[in-house]
C-alpha cells in the first residue's frame, strides 16, 4: 500500500471508533442499550478492538498483528451473529411460537457455521495464510450471508409483520446488510482478479463508515410504534397454526367451544327474536350430544 492509500486507509479506520462512540452515546442517552444490549456491546467491543489492533498495525510486528487481528475478526463475527438473533427476536416479539421456531433455526445455523469453519480449517493447510485464517474468514462470510438474508427478509415481509422501516431494529439490520453485501461483492471481485487489493480495502472502509452513519441516524431518531395493519393477520395465523401443531386441541374441548357459541347467541337477543335464539340454542345443544335439561324436546322455547 502506497503512502497516500495508507494515509487514507488509516484516516477511515480512525473514524470507526469515533462514529461508534457517537452511536453508543445516543443509545445510552435514550436507554436503547436496554432494548438492544448485544448491539450496544458490539459497538463497545469494536472500539476496544480498534484500541488493540490499530497500534499493532502502525507500530507493531506484522506476525503479532496477524494473529490478533484474526482472533478479533472471529470475536466480531460471533457477536455479529448474536446481534442478528437480537434483531430477529425484536421483529417477532408479538409472535411467540414463530419466535421459538426461529430460535431453534438460529441455533442450528450457528452449529452449521462452526462445522463449516472446522472443515475449512482441516482442509486448508496448504494456503499461504494457514488454516486458522481460512476458518475465521469462512465463519465471517457465513455471518455476512445471514446478515444480507435478514435485511432482504425484512424488506419483503416488513409490512406483513407490522415492522416499520423507521424502527431501530430495521436500521440495525439495514446497516449490517448493506456492509455485508458490499464486503461479499468485494470478495468476489478480488477472487476474480477484477479489483485491486488497495482499492478494495478503501471501499470496504468507506462502506463500514457509511454503515455506522446509518446506525447513528436510526438511533438519533424516534422509533415509531408497530404498524397496526390487516396484513399482520397472516403471521398471526402462522403463529396460531404452529401453536395448534404443538398443542393439538382434544376432542372434549369442542364442548366448551359450543357453550361459548350458546353464550354469544344469548348476548344477541336484543337484535333477534326469542324464537330465533331458541332455535339456534337448540341446534347447538344437539351437536354436543348433551341436551340441556332446561330445554323441552317438544318446544324450542326455553323453560323458565
Amino acid at each position: 500500500m502506497n503512502p497516500r492509500f495508507e494515509f487514507l486507509f488509516n484516516a477511515l479506520w480512525v473514524a470507526h471508533p469515533i462514529l461508534q462512540c457517537a452511536v453508543a452515546a445516543f443509545m445510552y442517552k435514550r436507554q436503547l442499550n436496554r432494548s438492544f444490549p448485544v448491539f450496544f456491546f458490539y459497538l463497545l467491543s469494536q472500539v476496544a478492538i480498534f484500541g488493540l489492533v490499530f497500534p499493532l498495525w502502525v507500530y507493531g510486528n506484522y506476525i503479532v498483528f496477524f494473529y490478533v487481528y484474526a482472533a478479533c475478526i472471529g470475536i466480531s463475527a460471533a457477536i455479529g451473529f448474536k446481534v442478528i438473533y437480537e434483531v430477529f427476536l425484536d421483529v417477532f416479539r408479538p409472535y411467540h411460537t414463530l419466535k421459538d421456531l426461529g430460535s431453534v433455526l438460529f441455533m442450528w445455523a450457528g452449529l452449521v457455521m462452526l462445522l463449516v469453519a472446522g472443515v475449512v480449517a482441516a482442509s486448508s493447510s496448504t494456503t499461504e495464510q494457514g488454516p486458522l485464517w481460512q476458518a475465521v474468514m469462512t465463519g465471517q462470510r457465513c455471518v455476512r450471508v445471514i446478515q444480507v438474508g435478514l435485511i432482504m427478509f425484512l424488506l419483503v415481509f416488513s409490512k406483513y409483520l407490522g415492522v416499520s422501516r423507521r424502527q431501530q431494529s430495521f436500521g440495525v439490520a439495514l446497516g449490517f446488510g448493506f456492509f455485508a453485501g458490499v464486503e461479499l461483492m468485494l470478495v468476489a471481485l478480488r477472487a476474480g482478479g477484477y479489483l485491486n487489493e488497495n482499492i478494495a480495502s478503501i471501499v470496504n472502509m468507506v462502506a463500514y463508515n457509511f454503515t455506522i452513519v446509518i446506525w447513528l441516524t436510526y438511533m438519533a431518531s424516534k422509533s415509531p410504534a408497530r404498524e397496526a395493519s390487516a396484513n399482520t393477520l397472516m403471521p398471526q395465523r402462522w403463529d396460531q397454526s404452529l401453536t395448534d401443531i404443538q398443542h393439538p386441541m382434544a376432542p372434549d374441548s369442542l364442548i366448551p367451544m359450543f357453550e361459548g357459541m350458546v353464550d354469544r347467541a344469548f348476548s344477541r337477543t336484543n337484535g333477534e327474536s326469542h324464537e330465533e335464539s331458541g332455535q339456534l340454542v337448540s341446534r347447538m345443544s344437539s351437536l354436543t350430544d348433551n341436551p340441556d335439561p332446561l330445554f323441552s324436546p317438544s318446544n324450542t322455547t326455553p323453560k323458565l
